[in-house]
């Protein structure tokens, strides 16, 4: 169940990265570019610093999902971009899968709390950061929305729930969840961080 979700979460990170790629005015090779970047940067970066195989190289079914993903926004940009304010959830899924996949995976190679709610949190956004920065925008991580908040939330849930020796699957949809929710209320309620007023 979780790989499926895991590969939901790919495609619709796949699409926020072609959606970027749309609002740039790129080309199809912009778009299957910008739609690799949040969808696998994350966890390729974790799997390498955790000196195991990357993900997608062992299931390359990650690749053809994403470039499923960033030709289905080529062709139909213009529909797509009307269902946009709905991706916003999608990508919340998204957010909640990947930063307890990240822990899950960390913390099964490292034994460490720390380094698993760390990489939890890189899985879930740091491909997002590179996207930004690579289409000349402020990552959303930066900014005042609540999302890389919500990761670590999730991440650090899920590390809580096994250390209390709970079933690895309901920690992953314990960590999900609170993810999910925190996400949620900075959606609907608009929440979001203080940020130092200027002088």
């Amino acid at each position: 169940m979780l790989h499926w979700i895991d590969l939901f979460g790919v495609f619709v990170f796949a699409l926020s990265g072609a959606l970027a790629a749309d609002r740039r005015g790129m080309d199809l090779f912009g778009f299957i570019v910008i739609a690799l970047l949040p969808a696998i940067g994350g966890g390729t970066v974790r799997d390498i610093v955790l000196d195991i195989p990357v993900f997608w190289v062992e299931d390359p079914t990650y690749l053809w999902l994403i470039l499923s993903a960033a030709l289905l926004t080529f062709a139909a940009a213009h529909w797509i971009v009307r269902v946009e304010r709905w991706l916003v959830w999608a990508d919340a899924i998204g957010l909640s899968v990947f930063c307890v996949a990240g822990a899950a995976k960390a913390l099964a190679f490292t034994d460490s709390a720390t380094v698993a709610v760390a990489l939890g949190i890189v899985t879930a956004v740091l491909g997002g950061i590179v996207r930004d920065v690579v289409c000349n925008e402020i990552p959303l991580v930066l900014q005042r929305d609540i999302y890389a908040t919500a990761a670590f939330v999730g991440a650090l849930t899920y590390v809580v729930v096994v250390n209390y020796g709970m079933p690895v699957t309901i920690a992953l949809w314990a960590g999900a969840g609170v993810c999910f929710v925190v996400r949620a209320a900075a959606i609907v309620w608009n929440l979001s961080l203080p940020r130092r007023g200027r002088a």
